[in-house]
């Protein structure tokens, strides 16, 4: 195996905070708490690199908010202090990282994300079935509580056996435990954090890997806490729920949800990503539709969010409701 060769100094450099800033900055010019980071931006790059080289950086407190995506979900943001961090972290670790990852995860990764998931998934159905001639049955999985139940201990296991350099594992301990979900010590990561989204992947990778070379699963797709598998066999499926669920329990500590694990054909509507997929169509979930039509009915939306609903319709068959939608006419609930 190939150790992560790049060393802590990479990651704090000079260079390498400031091309992190023009990262971070994009979308962002506009926050109050950004401009003033920036009115003093060589200052405050010099502040963090000091901490830094001399570790005594410590990790800021986080600003907690409700959003609903569409269920509610409590998201946990940094200083932009720390954030700007998070990105100089991010941008040295993920080209290394990406490359452990199997093809066939696709939560936040470059070139990938939920349109090629569900398309893979389509890819996928149509083997299985070859092309709607057989049944193809589908397991759904979801996990509970996802980024609330990372366990830091076995995060950092799994991390160590990548990175030997010990000022970057201390860089990381900073960030992981500078966050505990509910109170519970060394357990959870924040909903916001742009590391946390490739820590979650890198402790997902170890399931990926069991899944496929252990049970030796060809039809497997997951996107964060949301995986399926495919296969003509119900039964083999039904074996495959405890196996999966020892697996999660065991090496990682995570459960699967009790009401969101279920078998069903293909022909009959599997609900991933946002979709409920059938043999020759896919349409938009009920609640989704109905939460977006609300929304446009009470006058709620921006020109350029509708434009992103319209943009969103184009992958699934729903000329009539993107008709309704350009119209603003009430829908027929």
């Amino acid at each position: 195996m190939i150790l992560f060769r790049h060393k802590y100094k990479d990651i704090i450099s000079l260079e390498n905070l400031l091309e992190a800033w023009c990262e971070f900055l994009k979308g962002k010019r506009n926050k109050k708490d950004v401009q003033c980071f920036e009115r003093n931006l060589m200052e405050n790059l010099f502040s963090l690199y000091d901490d830094l080289k001399n570790k005594t950086y410590v990790h800021g407190e986080y600003t907690p908010f409700k959003i609903s995506d569409p269920k509610p979900r409590d998201i946990h943001k940094a200083s932009v202090r720390d954030r700007l961090l998070h990105h100089a972290i991010y941008r040295i670790l993920y080209p290394y990282f990406d490359r452990k990852f199997i093809h066939d995860s696709y939560s936040c990764r470059k070139n990938k994300g939920t349109h090629r998931a569900i398309n893979r998934f389509y890819d996928f159905a149509r083997k299985v079935s070859k092309n709607n001639t057989k049944t193809c049955w589908v397991l759904k999985c979801d996990i509970k509580k996802f980024f609330a139940s990372i366990d830091h201990e076995i995060l950092f296991n799994i991390l160590g056996k990548y990175i030997r350099d010990t000022d970057i594992l201390w860089l990381l301990n900073q960030i992981v435990f500078s966050f505990n979900a509910e109170g519970k010590i060394g357990i959870g990561l924040p909903l916001g954090n742009l590391t946390s989204q490739l820590l979650v992947n890198i402790y997902m990778n170890e399931f990926d890997y069991f899944v496929k070379r252990e049970l030796k699963l060809e039809y497997y797709i997951r996107y964060a806490d949301d995986f399926v598998i495919l296969s003509r066999d119900r039964a083999e499926l039904r074996e495959l729920i405890p196996k999966i669920s020892n697996s999660l329990q065991q090496k990682l500590k995570l459960n699967l949800h009790p009401n969101k694990v279920y078998i069903k054909t293909y022909s009959s509507g599997v609900d991933f990503l946002g979709w409920v997929h059938f043999s020759y169509h896919r349409v938009l979930r009920t609640t989704t539709k109905r939460r977006m039509i609300k929304k446009i009915i009470k006058d709620e939306v921006k020109p350029e969010t509708i434009q992103s609903y319209l943009g969103l319709l184009e992958w699934g068959n729903s000329y009539n409701l993107e008709q309704r939608i350009l119209d603003k006419k009430p829908l027929l609930m």
